[in-house]
């Protein structure tokens, strides 16, 4: 198990983008930098698709706009293709997030193409910057139902080639349970790049999946300010793993992240008051402090 780990908060991206209102750009901006001042190295502050098809990341350049950069955080943007990259190289964002899915009918519901030509697009994606790929429905897919972990980790070493730096694998609608996690992430050790997990809590098995991965050496792992999230082209998908559940987690175990968690819980408490009702997070609830 790893000293320490690397936690990405995704919830001003994948935590915002299945509510049913729209957060201005402004409000969006406030919570990235609520996020940064955490002490978390990686926000995941937009992701540059079509308004038309998600709504609630629309004015993703007004977003960056209003971030205050602070030193020794990686902020990153989501891209599905080459328009979405031209977008995010405009902005001068820190780190490239690409997503594909391990399945044709998910990768046709959520980018539009097959999954050939989503490896090409990354193929073609030149950038400076480091480039995160996740793979969606690693464990499970709403349309095809369960996916071989075999054709998940040859799509990962494709990825890898294509030019990604890191790879996580994305249950995407929480039905992954830890025997399925130790077999991806043992075989994905031999991709020469950091690799983890992008975790959602649908079935409530998000932590024991975490602590599976980090037995089988996973280093990163992506995670929602109050447990946020789901997706909009996934049926019943349900939120993230909650970043302070995640934090607390790791470092009951003596793992440092780099995280005040006091700090964290502050934001999912400020979080619910924007959004005007409970977050699924159970540590901002019951308090970050413990009896031990």
């Amino acid at each position: 198990m790893a000293a320490a780990v690397t936690i990405c908060d995704v919830g001003p991206r994948d935590g915002l983008q299945n509510e049913e209102q729209a957060l201005e750009p402004s409000v969006r901006a406030e919570l990235v930098n609520r996020l940064a001042a955490t002490g978390l190295a990686k926000v995941e502050a937009v992701s540059f698709v079509s308004p038309e098809r998600v709504p609630q990341m629309a004015g993703a350049e007004e977003v960056v706009a209003g971030i205050d950069r602070r030193d020794g955080v990686a902020y990153s943007g989501l891209v599905l293709n080459e328009k979405g990259y031209e977008r995010f190289a405009a902005t001068g964002l820190d780190e490239l997030h690409f997503t594909l899915a391990a399945t044709e009918a998910f990768n046709r519901r959520n980018a539009n193409r097959s999954i050939d030509e989503s490896v090409e697009e990354l193929g073609r994606i030149r950038t400076d910057s480091p480039v995160s790929v996740s793979i969606s429905v690693s464990f499970g897919c709403p349309f095809e139902g369960e996916v071989d972990p075999r054709d998940v980790l040859r799509l990962a070493g494709r990825v890898t080639e294509a030019g990604a730096d890191e790879v996580l694998f994305a249950d995407t609608i929480g039905v992954g349970v830890p025997r399925q996690v130790r077999e991806l992430l043992r075989g994905a050790s031999g991709l020469g790049v950091p690799v983890g997990l992008h975790l959602h809590d649908t079935r409530n098995t998000a932590l024991a999946n975490a602590y599976a991965a980090l037995e089988a050496g996973a280093t990163v792992f992506e995670a929602s300010v109050g447990g946020l999230g789901g997706c909009p082209f996934a049926p019943r998908a349900t939120g993230n793993v909650a970043t302070e559940d995640l934090v607390y987690l790791f470092h009951g175990e003596g793992l440092e992240t780099g995280i005040d968690l006091d700090a964290l819980v502050g934001v999912a408490e400020w979080l619910e008051r924007v959004l005007g009702r409970p977050l699924p997070g159970r540590v901002y609830r019951a308090g970050a402090s413990s009896a031990r």
